[in-house]
């Protein structure tokens, strides 16, 4: 099969749906199939050296353009020599690194009109889009990377005469963060056209009957393919850990949607029980977040212990592994309904077992590997307990990591994600 899919860029961050969809990208080309990955608004950001068929691709539905739509409407008459200059990937990465593109209290008017698609202030861009899409071989199947890009779903399907396939991950958090009146009208827009959608690849059984009640999607149409990694990489280092202290890792953004002042509040119960305790945490750290990473820091050094506590941004791959192979546990206690986690497949890959919410998509990954232990959401003494009982009982916590490492590479690889899409598109095109 022809696979297109359209996945939003970050710029300047690593970002969880950018690397699965990237992984996605490249099983499905190791099944042979014809399979592309195109960025829309900005660049992506990679990993070190990490293989990408997108890595250089021009960006579509440059994020510069997409803004300046929704607030000067009159642009849409400028030439399209001149548009197109705002979409260079180096003046693309710079705003990125600049504009605060996760706080959703002033993203409400154009996340409508974008839902709203050929109806919104985005109509030229995306009628560039699709025009672009049909100087190529026609696709069999477009894939959205996730339903907040279903607005361009009619003219895709309208114009190239394919069925469009979403991607459910971790709409709900942002869309309930939006101010009224924007969120009600956001969430409208969005039941309204995915209800007209071929399908839906959810990434989680929690995330399908979440968007599957708030959307009102028949049940046939919503298809449970769990995320998947390659784990090559991803190996348990027994030398690694058995010389390193007790240690709680923590691999995801610093802030507080992803439990970091969660973890460390439980920490400082941990270090009443295990003294000699670490907490080592590393990941992206936006602007919002750097006020949070250095309260941190400052309350372990006056607590007694801030030598034992370490915050480290924008790590690199190997560092990233090596972390984790170095946790005697892991846990990102995330406070929203996480859709999945694909940082706890990572952790599992190495071998660390995990302690995570029981809300989301978390319980639901901890539970299918046999990985870790749940928890109570947004208590850091119920957290505290589940850290302290596998940092105490390194055997325990030895078995949890070997079931779940094995779980990662029987159930949640790349190529069984890849294999499960494939199914699915193959049900689409046996409808049409």
């Amino acid at each position: 099969m022809r696979i297109l899919q359209l996945t939003p860029g970050t710029g300047s961050f690593l970002c969880g749906s950018c690397l699965r969809d990237n992984a996605l990208t490249l099983a499905l080309r190791a099944r042979g199939h014809d399979a592309l990955i195109v960025p829309l608004y900005l660049p992506f950001a990679l990993e070190d050296d990490d293989p990408s068929p997108a890595k250089d691709a021009p960006v579509r539905m440059g994020g510069i353009n997409v803004w300046l739509h929704q607030r000067l409407p009159f642009l849409k008459h400028l030439p399209r020599v001149l548009t197109k200059r705002l979409d260079a990937p180096g003046l693309l990465r710079f705003v990125a690194r600049h504009a605060n593109m996760t706080d959703a209290s002033g993203h409400g008017p154009m996340t409508l009109s974008m839902l709203r698609g050929e109806a919104g202030r985005q109509r030229e861009e995306l009628e560039q889009l699709v025009g672009w899409m049909k100087t190529m071989e026609r696709p069999d199947v477009v894939i959205l990377s996730n339903a907040m890009l279903v607005g361009l779903a009619h003219e895709i399907e309208r114009e190239l005469g394919c069925p469009v396939l979403t991607t459910l991950q971790g709409e709900a958090p942002f869309l309930d963060a939006l101010p009224e009146p924007w969120r009600a009208s956001c969430w409208d827009e969005l039941g309204r056209r995915a209800r007209n959608l071929s399908g839906h690849v959810a990434v989680s059984h929690y995330t399908a009957e979440l968007m599957s009640t708030r959307l009102g999607l028949a049940p046939d149409r919503v298809h449970v393919v769990w995320n998947g990694i390659d784990p090559r990489d991803f190996e348990p280092d027994d030398a690694v850990r058995a010389a390193a202290p007790p240690t709680v890792g923590y691999l995801a953004r610093m802030c507080r949607d992803k439990g970091l002042e969660t973890l460390f509040e439980a920490f400082v119960e941990v270090k009443r029980r295990v003294p000699e305790a670490r907490l080592d945490a590393a990941g992206v750290v936006l602007g919002d977040d750097r006020r949070l990473v250095s309260e941190l820091e400052r309350r372990a050094r006056r607590a007694g212990f801030g030598a034992d506590v370490s915050f480290r941004a924008d790590v690199s791959r190997a560092e990233k592994i090596r972390l984790l192979q170095r946790a005697t546990v892991f846990s990102v206690p995330a406070t929203y309904g996480e859709s999945f986690g694909l940082y706890l497949l990572e952790a599992l890959a190495c071998g660390t077992p995990v302690v995570e919410p029981r809300h989301g998509g978390l319980p639901e990954v901890v539970e299918a590997s046999g990985g870790g232990l749940v928890c109570e959401p947004d208590d850091p003494s119920s957290l505290a307990e589940g850290l302290v009982e596998l940092l105490l009982d390194r055997e325990r916590a030895c078995t949890l990591g070997r079931k779940g490492r094995d779980a990662v590479h029987a159930r949640f690889t790349a190529a069984r994600m890849a294999e499960g899409v494939e199914t699915v598109c193959r049900t689409l095109l046996a409808r049409t």
